[in-house]
Formats: structure tokens, C-alpha cells, sequence
């Protein structure tokens, strides 16, 4: 039976400020558990209903009843297991001449997060690089739209003007509505740079942009969804 202080601590980790102060977040689902488990990332604790059969071998699971899986869960509907795990160290990343990394600014909403994760990892793009302004990538929305990609992606958040005048030597580019029809543009490794869902690339990033790009619209729609564009442009860009 989970205790009183157990309930409140895990409720407090969907908090950005509890979460850095602990280094934990949390995970939640059979799914995204199996995938934790297999990434070799560090496991604080687990809670699960019987129902739930681990892909893999875990050295200690508490067992909880369905409305105690409820109460510590943000999901809709709780799903049998619910895993504390420990944060990845942040570590500083360079990106070399024939390599992919995406370059977020000023991401705010966690699904788009989350799905620009997933996209990165199916496209084979290992390194993401974003500003305070972005979400919090253990942000339990930004873990479970990121389907577990989250464990196969390094995440780096940093001063972006600092990191992109480090990278000059690459071509940079950058998601804006005038520029060049991604069909056209033929790349073999560099820096994408995607923007704020309704700003776009802020002003003090977009000098850093040596090659605009733009999926070109055939419809009426103003916009499209940033985690929908990066999917997009990376099918174009990394052959």
C-alpha cells in the first residue's frame, strides 16, 4: 500500500522545479516501462498493478492496487505500471560535417516535443539541441508522445547563439515560411533549426541561418503544426 509521502512525491515530480531538484521524473505505461528498461537508464522504483508482465527481468517491483495506480498517475487512464527514473546528465555535444542535429527554439508545447523526439529518432537524428524557452523534455506529456524515443536521443539544453557561433562551419538550416521548397534542397548534414509554434525563429537566432527552408503550402492553411513539420522536412533532407 503506497503511503501518504510516497503519493505526494510522486505527484510533486510532475513539477519542473521538483523533478530538477530530485533528478527523477517519471514514466508511465507498459510500453514506455519496457522501453526504459531496455535503455540501460537507472531505475528508482516501480509501482504496478498484478496485471502487468515485464518484457524484461526487474530486481524489485511494488505491487499497488488500480486506485493507487490512479492517484500517483497523470494519465487519463492509468496503465498497470508507473517507473521513477533517474535523469540523464547533461553533457555538452559538438555536431560534425556529415552529422544531422535539430536546434529547437523556443518549443513550448510538450507533445510537439515529444513528437519532434520521436521523429528524430525514427530519421536517425541522435542529437537535439534547445533553449531554455522549450519544454521540459522529462515533462511526463513530452515522455509519453515521445513513444520512448526519449531513451534514444540526447537531449542538450544551452545558450543557443553560443552554440550555433560554434558551429559556423556547418550549414544551418532554418524552418521559415519565405524560404527556399525543401524539395529542392539536396544536404548531407547540418543543423536544423525549428521555431516557436506561433513566433517562429526568434530575432536572435535567425542570423545564424545560412540556408532558409520551407515546406510549400498547396491548401489554405496558415500553418502547420511544428512537430509535423520537423517529420516533414527531415523526409527530405535526410536521404
Amino acid at each position: 500500500m503506497l503511503n501518504r509521502n510516497e503519493v505526494k512525491y510522486i505527484q510533486n515530480l510532475y513539477q519542473k522545479k521538483f523533478r530538477a531538484s530530485e533528478n527523477c521524473f517519471v514514466v508511465e505505461g507498459p510500453k514506455l516501462v519496457d522501453e526504459l528498461l531496455s535503455s540501460g537508464w537507472s531505475i528508482k522504483k516501480l509501482y504496478a498493478t498484478k496485471d502487468w508482465q515485464p518484457s524484461a527481468y526487474v530486481p524489485a517491483v511494488q505491487i499497488i492496487e488500480q486506485h493507487e495506480l490512479e492517484r500517483i498517475s497523470a494519465l487519463e487512464t492509468p496503465n498497470q505500471v508507473l517507473a521513477i527514473a533517474e535523469m540523464q546528465s547533461q553533457q555538452a555535444f559538438s555536431v560534425e560535417n556529415n552529422e544531422w542535429a535539430l536546434v529547437l527554439n523556443g518549443i513550448q508545447d510538450p507533445g510537439n516535443l515529444g513528437t519532434i523526439i520521436r521523429s528524430a529518432d525514427w530519421f536517425g537524428v541522435k542529437k537535439i539541441v534547445v533553449d531554455a524557452l522549450t519544454a521540459d523534455c522529462y515533462n511526463s506529456k513530452v515522455v509519453q508522445s515521445s513513444m520512448g524515443s526519449v531513451f534514444r536521443v540526447s537531449v542538450f539544453y544551452t545558450e543557443l547563439p553560443t552554440f550555433l557561433k560554434n558551429h559556423k562551419h556547418l550549414t544551418i538550416y532554418g524552418a521559415i515560411l519565405q524560404g527556399n521548397d525543401i524539395k529542392t534542397v539536396q544536404a548531407e548534414g547540418g543543423l536544423l533549426v525549428i521555431g516557436n509554434e506561433s513566433k517562429g525563429i526568434l530575432p536572435d537566432i535567425q542570423p545564424f541561418i545560412t540556408n532558409p527552408v520551407t515546406i510549400m503550402r498547396k491548401g489554405g492553411a496558415e500553418s502547420l503544426n511544428a512537430g509535423v513539420a520537423t517529420g516533414i522536412l527531415l523526409s527530405h533532407l535526410i536521404q
